[in-house]
């Protein structure tokens, strides 16, 4: 987190705007509170700790949003770190465009030389587009945004505490397109993702998928679509992998994580979770 704060407290305005930092420390034990303190005494604008106990992320998100005051919000996770211009950039194109709200890139960071498999089968990379693409509901995340405080409006929690481990910004996002919002990409609005050692192995991509898939069913829309989309992958994968593994390890790992999350999906839909909580 300290990397994230430093590189807060690096970010230029260009006399446009000003801003504060919230930070929701979702533990119970209050860990970040020392760190956001000594923070507090060097940082070049207002920063406010708050604390939500109850480890869900969508109650962490509603609980940042309750005490932020500005009229534009942005969310950034705390194993990110922004680059020079990142909050500038988001501005500027969010007043150009005249859009409810402004996506950004999030590129991996490996603080180790990652294995040569994870580089060759690009698994921490995430699409990209130039700036000015309009973003589909499915692809948005929170980990790089910024939007206007009024597309908030009547909503008492904007997050849903039912994704309490993964989903909760797919979700929220579905939600504000249904109400016609919409969210376009910055492409020079780069965030970093810090990726340890303990991420860049095969068994943290195949948790990740189980995850993912189990959240699933507890988005409403396409839900028949998708529950027969996976029924016809299950099988297909199951027998193409042999075949895919002499393509090597990349291939077959990819296709492997599809796997995992199309039969995790068919398990949630019947309530059989077979992954509850993030890995870190």
């Amino acid at each position: 987190m300290k990397q994230l704060l430093d590189k807060l407290n690096d970010q230029q305005t260009g006399g446009l705007f000003t801003f504060s930092v919230v930070i929701a420390d979702n533990d119970k034990l209050r860990s970040a509170e020392s760190v956001v303190a000594d923070f507090s005494r060097t940082a070049r604008s207002p920063v406010i700790y708050c604390s939500e106990p109850q480890q869900n992320i969508a109650m962490a998100r509603n609980k940042a949003l309750q005490n932020a005051t500005g009229d534009l919000i942005a969310f950034i996770d705390d194993d990110e770190f922004p680059a020079d211009g990142w909050l500038c950039n988001l501005v500027k194109t969010y007043d150009a465009f005249g859009v409810a709200g402004v996506l950004g890139p999030v590129k991996p960071f490996f603080q180790n030389k990652p294995p040569d498999w994870a580089v060759k089968g690009r698994f921490f990379e995430r699409p990209s587009h130039t700036t000015g693409f309009k973003i589909g509901w499915s692809e948005a995340r929170t980990g790089n945004v910024l939007f206007a405080r009024t597309i908030l409006n009547g909503l008492e929690a904007p997050f849903s505490s039912e994704f309490s481990t993964a989903g909760e910004d797919v979700d929220f996002f579905r939600r504000m397109s249904e109400n016609n919002c919409t969210f376009i990409w910055c492409d020079e609005a780069v965030v970093y993702e810090i990726l340890p050692p303990s991420r860049c192995t095969r068994t943290y991509l195949l948790r990740r998928a189980l995850l993912r898939g189990s959240n699933f069913r507890k988005h409403p829309t396409n839900r028949i679509r998708n529950g027969v989309k996976s029924l016809i992958a299950v099988p297909c994968y199951t027998l193409a992998l042999p075949i895919l593994a002499l393509f090597g390890q990349a291939v077959f790992l990819r296709y492997l994580i599809r796997l995992c999350d199309h039969t995790s999906r068919l398990l949630g839909f019947l309530g059989v979770k077979l992954m509850t909580q993030r890995q870190m």
